[in-house]
């Protein structure tokens, strides 16, 4: 699975996917590095079939309202050091990848994972 890690989340979680055999990347990485606009990213995203994964949650607004980006998963899990952070994903990233191929929206707090529309409600 492809990924775009937003900047509010360590450059080491899209170091994490990677190590696990997906495709991540960070906003650090695109040309204006951190600065980069939610539009920037979410188009980037689109183009490249990558889910967004942020804690921002103008993101979750974008996506409803206009489907773009098209797969998020926003991490709802409050201020936790980056270590449990990327904890919690080594201990979930499983169902998180089985959640993602089921739905486009994604939440993931640090006591459940969240589904929002089905993949296949999303197409039709």
């Amino acid at each position: 699975m492809k990924f775009l890690i937003d900047a509010q989340l360590p450059a080491r979680l899209a170091e994490l996917l990677n190590r696990a055999g997906h495709d991540a990347l960070h906003t650090i990485g695109l040309p204006d590095g951190n600065r980069s606009t939610d539009g920037a990213i979410a188009q980037r995203a689109d183009d490249d079939g990558r889910v967004v994964v942020t804690k921002d949650q103008d993101f979750r607004d974008g996506h409803l309202l206009a489907r773009s980006p098209r797969q998020l998963l926003v991490v709802a899990t409050g201020n936790i050091t980056n270590d449990a952070l990327l904890s919690l994903f080594e201990l979930h990233l499983d169902a998180i990848i089985s959640a993602l191929d089921e739905a486009d929206f994604v939440e993931l707090s640090q006591d459940v994972l969240a589904l929002g529309a089905s993949r296949a409600d999303s197409d039709s």
